[in-house]
């Protein structure tokens, strides 16, 4: 099979041909339609993940068609179109019990744990439990693009920020992360505050809901976002994953707000400072959100059916693996804008 390879971090990605997995007895082989790219495959590139042995596939955020399943799967044959959750749940470990798969003992991340969907097909386990059933009015290229980035801010703007309608949410990075977390909260009727110093990606936010646009390279965006909402966000999400937008997003909020951190903070930036004072006097929450269960995947493409979401608006630019390859290893200087998703191998 064709597909992107590396063996030394921050080295050289080449496209190889190299031998198609075998699907594990609980597990599913799939053939890749579509395949976003993101962040956090370029961490992985850049070495800040422990999970990653080398030499390796990245890729995470996938959509295709199973190939051929293990002789243990019951819930799935060839030919079946699915996505999958970025983190894969056993099914048997106390946090998969209560339903949170994505906190998972044993997790398995394609991309991470072990090879992944820059390639022409790429193996899951845990199929029965964490496949997801694509519905027809939803093709492969939508599909990528709720990868890890739409989901995991679903997730973290409804779930863990219980955002409700009429609240003001502020994204910190209009990136693909913060993009989706804006286009939630307006579809479920918040106000959006959006966060960048990026002419391009502050329009894209405003094009998609978001009712106040912030450029952080001019403006303070704390006292900004303060001022505009009248005494704070209820819900601010760091979508970009570095100290300052941490300590930004804290400090935005209103008493009794919620902080939802998504964006990665890793290597040196892993333990960034925070105004734990205004914590304490506020009663300020401080969450994190690591992805979404499968289980919960119906009700997200339930509103897309609806018209009520749609992550495709969201897909700026369509590659194949050998641009996927350009664009991941420049993704520390930020070239695009939007969600790139790879559909030719």
């Amino acid at each position: 099979m064709k597909a992107a390879y590396y063996e030394e971090f921050a080295g050289p990605v080449e496209i190889r041909d190299l031998p198609c997995p075998d699907p594990a007895p609980d597990g599913a082989l799939i053939r890749v339609g579509a395949t976003g790219i993101c962040r956090s495959d370029w961490h992985g590139w850049q070495g800040h993940d422990p999970d990653i042995r080398l030499p390796h596939v990245p890729g995470h955020e996938l959509a295709g068609v199973v190939e051929a399943v293990g002789k243990n799967v019951r819930s799935w044959r060839a030919g079946d179109r699915v996505t999958v959750p970025f983190v894969c749940g056993c099914g048997g470990c106390p946090q998969c019990q209560t339903g949170n798969q994505q906190i998972c003992d044993h997790q398995e991340q394609p991309g991470f744990t072990h090879w992944g969907s820059f390639a022409e097909f790429v193996a899951i386990r845990y199929a029965d439990q964490y496949l997801v059933r694509l519905p027809d009015e939803v093709d492969e290229v939508a599909a990528a693009s709720l990868g890890c980035r739409f989901v995991t801010s679903f997730r973290a703007v409804l779930a863990q920020g219980r955002l409700q309608p009429g609240e003001w949410l502020a994204v910190h990075g209009c990136g693909g992360v913060g993009l989706a977390a804006i286009m939630i909260g307006a579809a479920v009727g918040a106000r959006v505050v959006a966060v960048d110093i990026r002419p391009e990606a502050l329009a894209l936010a405003q094009a998609i809901g978001a009712e106040l646009v912030i450029d952080a390279s001019n403006d303070d965006p704390v006292e900004a976002i303060r001022t505009a909402t009248r005494g704070g966000a209820h819900v601010s999400i760091d979508a970009l994953g570095h100290p300052t937008t941490c300590f930004r997003s804290v400090s935005c909020l209103r008493k009794r707000g919620r902080h939802v951190q998504v964006g990665l903070l890793l290597g040196e930036h892993s333990r960034p400072a925070l105004p734990m004072d205004r914590v304490i006097a506020h009663e300020l929450e401080i969450l994190g959100s690591h992805g979404m269960q499968a289980h919960e995947y119906p009700r997200m493409l339930a509103m897309m059916a609806a018209g009520a979401l749609a992550p495709e608006h969201l897909v700026t630019q369509r590659v194949d693996l050998a641009g996927g390859i350009d664009i991941l290893t420049r993704m520390g200087d930020f070239p695009t804008t939007g969600i790139a998703v790879i559909d030719r191998f």
